[in-house]
Formats: C-alpha cells, sequence, structure tokens
C-alpha cells in the first residue's frame, strides 16, 4: 500500500516555472526585435538577390552575346579564309591542268622525236653504208646527218630533262592541293560547327551539361598559329604559281626552238642530199658517155684488128708469090743467074713486105693492147655506173623517200 501511493506521487508532475510580467514585457518585446531583425534581413539579402540574379542574367546575356558575336566573326574569318583557299587551289588546279596539257606536248615531240625523226635519221645513216667502192666516203651528206643525228639526240635530252622539271612542279602542285583540301575540309567542318553553335538557344533541346574531369577546351594551338598556318598554305600556293607559270613559257620557246633548230637541219640534209644526187647524175651521165665512146672505140678497134689480121693474111700472098718468083729466078743458069733489076725488085718487094707485114704486126699489137684496156675500161667503167646506179638509188629513192615522213609540226 505504501508503496503504491509513492508511486503515485512520483507521477505526478512538477508544476511549471513561474515568470514575471516585466519576463512576460521583455520576452514579447525580444520576439519583436528578433522578428524585425529577421525580415530587414530577409529584405536586404531578397535585394542582394535580385541585384545578383539581374547581374547574372545581364552577365549571361552579355556573355552570349559576346560568344555570338565573336562566333559571327570567327564565321566570317574562316568563310573570308576558306573563299582565299578555294580561290588559291582553283588556280593550282588550273595550273595543273594547263601544265598536264604542256607535258603531253613534251611527250608527243619525244614520241615523234624517238619514233619518226631519229628513226629516219639513223636509217637514212645504215642506209648510206650500203654504198660501194669509192662512193662509201664521208661525204657532206654523211656530215650533215650525223650532225642531224645529234641535234635530234640534243633536243631529245632537253626534253628530257624538261619533263622531269614538269612532273617536278606537278608534284609540288598536287602536295599543295592536298594540303589546301584538308584545309578546307577543316575549314567546313568549322563552319559547320560554328553555324550549329551559332543557331543553338538556351531553350534548345538537346543541350546537355559536362561533367567529365577533362577540360572542354583541348585546344593547344594559338588563334595566331591558326591564322599563321592558313596564311602560310596560301602563300606557298601563291609562290608555287608565280615559280611554276614560267615553266610553260619555257616549254614553248623551247618547242619553238627545238622545232626551228630541227626544221634547220632537215633542210640543210635535203639540200645535201640534193647537191649529191645531181654530182652522182652528172657523174654517172659523164660516165655513160665515156662508157658508150669506150664501147664504140672497142667495136671499132675489133673490126681494126681484123682488118689488120687480114691485111697480114693477105701480105703472105704477096711474100709467097715474091719468094715463088724469086726461087724460080735462082734456077737460072750461067750468066743468066745475074742481080738484074727483076732481082734487086723482088729482093726490095721481100724486105718491104716484111717490113710491111712487122709494121703491121706491130700496129696489130698495139691493137690488141689497146682493146684489152678498153674492155678493161669498159668494165671499171660499168662497174662504176653500178656503183653510182647504186648510190643514187639510196639517196634518191631509199633516202630521200623516207626523210618525206619526217615531220617537226608545232608539238
Amino acid at each position: 500500500m505504501t508503496q503504491r501511493v509513492q508511486r503515485s506521487l512520483e507521477a505526478v508532475p512538477l508544476p511549471p516555472s513561474r515568470f514575471t510580467l516585466n519576463e512576460w514585457y521583455l520576452n514579447n518585446r525580444q520576439r519583436y526585435r528578433q522578428a524585425e531583425d529577421q525580415q530587414h534581413l530577409a529584405e536586404r539579402i531578397l535585394a542582394e538577390c535580385d541585384r545578383t540574379r539581374d547581374e547574372a542574367e545581364e552577365i549571361v546575356l552579355r556573355n552570349k552575346q559576346e560568344v555570338e558575336h565573336q562566333l559571327e566573326v570567327k564565321l566570317a574569318d574562316v568563310e573570308f579564309r576558306k573563299k582565299q583557299l578555294e580561290l588559291q587551289k582553283k588556280d593550282l588546279e588550273v595550273e595543273v591542268e594547263a601544265l598536264k596539257t604542256f607535258r603531253a606536248r613534251i611527250e608527243d615531240a619525244q614520241r615523234a622525236l624517238s619514233k619518226n625523226a631519229h628513226s629516219i635519221c639513223t636509217k637514212c645513216i645504215v642506209l648510206r653504208e650500203g654504198r660501194l667502192g669509192i662512193d662509201l666516203c664521208h661525204d657532206d651528206v654523211e656530215r650533215e646527218l650525223l650532225k642531224e643525228r645529234e641535234v635530234i639526240e640534243g633536243a631529245q635530252s632537253l626534253l628530257d630533262r624538261t619533263l622531269e622539271q614538269v612532273n617536278e612542279q606537278l608534284r609540288r602542285l598536287r602536295a599543295l592541293i592536298y594540303t589546301l583540301v584538308r584545309d578546307l575540309d577543316g575549314k567546313a567542318e568549322v563552319i559547320a560547327i560554328d553555324k550549329h553553335n551559332r543557331g543553338l538557344k538556351e531553350t534548345s533541346l538537346n543541350l546537355s551539361l559536362y561533367h567529365g574531369n577533362t577540360p572542354l577546351d583541348p585546344g593547344t594551338v594559338t588563334d595566331e598559329e591558326w591564322a599563321m598556318y592558313t596564311q602560310q598554305n596560301i602563300d606557298r600556293a601563291a609562290k608555287e604559281l608565280v615559280s611554276g607559270r614560267p615553266i610553260r613559257s619555257y616549254i614553248d620557246q623551247l618547242l619553238k626552238q627545238a622545232i626551228e633548230d630541227l626544221w634547220k637541219q632537215y633542210h640543210l640534209v635535203n639540200d645535201a642530199f640534193r647537191r649529191r644526187i645531181e654530182e652522182y647524175k652528172e657523174t654517172k651521165a659523164k660516165l655513160e658517155n665515156q662508157h658508150f665512146e669506150t664501147v664504140r672505140q672497142s667495136n671499132e678497134m675489133v673490126r681494126e684488128i681484123t682488118r689488120l689480121e687480114k691485111a697480114i693474111a693477105d701480105k703472105e700472098g704477096f711474100m709467097a708469090l715474091a719468094h715463088t718468083r724469086l726461087g724460080n729466078r735462082a734456077q737460072r743458069r750461067g750468066v743468066e743467074l745475074c742481080r738484074d733489076e727483076v732481082e734487086i725488085k723482088l729482093i726490095n718487094e721481100i724486105e718491104d713486105i716484111r717490113e710491111a707485114v712487122t709494121k703491121l704486126q706491130q700496129m696489130l699489137a698495139e691493137a690488141q693492147a689497146s682493146l684489152r684496156y678498153l674492155l678493161k675500161t669498159q668494165v671499171q667503167l660499168e662497174e662504176d655506173i653500178n656503183v653510182k646506179t647504186n648510190s643514187l638509188k639510196i639517196d634518191e629513192v631509199d633516202c630521200m623517200t623516207l626523210r618525206l615522213g619526217m615531220d617537226y609540226h608545232a608539238y
């Protein structure tokens, strides 16, 4: 019982503290001041928030406008440089096509000189090695042909070196075009990106915040370096155009001068051929005249030898007659065997006949020797005529016909 009473007494709460009236007024005034202070602080914070919000809005708008302005400036700059690059690229492509045309002209000239001019000149030199005997000499035609071959080979060598220069220039131009194309691709990509960025608004869809650790500005190239790179490409292209264009003028002059030299030597060779052909014809005509006279003299000499032999044969009858008469008169007897006028005449007749026969035999020997020399001369003349005919055929028919195919047109 006592324990239950004790527990009941413990459960009864203690009476609350009692404050005085002054404390009550003081507490109310303190609450008023705290509320007013918090209200003033809130007003300042609200004002500061408005100011900060306006300032942030102004900064954001100003930055956005500056970025958009810079985008416009950058786009204008990139598009301007892109146009410059495109102009340089177009000029380079035009220059490449022009150089390819000039290269084709050089290659055409090389083929013509190799397969036409040099081949014909060499064939003429080889054909003239087929001359015979004394005609196989180092004449003006051969000297001019050898000189023509030197001129052709010199032109070929010069064209080869020029072709190497053209190919090297084309290689440099194509390398520059490749560099400009890469630069243009970069510029086109930048223009596409910045135009897309220019069109973006803060209310656009598909905007995202970046929460990565890697910086969003990985670029290490400064704006000055970027501008210098493009300007260097433009300057290099302009320099190559300036240094490359004189090559075309040089090729024009080279081909013109080469054609003039080749035509000049061509006419010199043909003039030498014509002079030599005239010499062949003149010499051949003289040899044919000499051959005609030699044949005529040979025939006359044959007839004369026949007459001499007949005359000698005829004199044998007279000699036999004189010998017979003298022999018959030697049969006289006694004093009748005297040296009378008949005897003397017969002896003189025999001597005269013997002397005449001796002279006839001498003349016959001379005539036969002359005939042998005439026949030998005739054979030599025939050989010389054949040699001249062969040389004339080689120069007039073979070589001159071949040379009609030589053509040095304006490559």
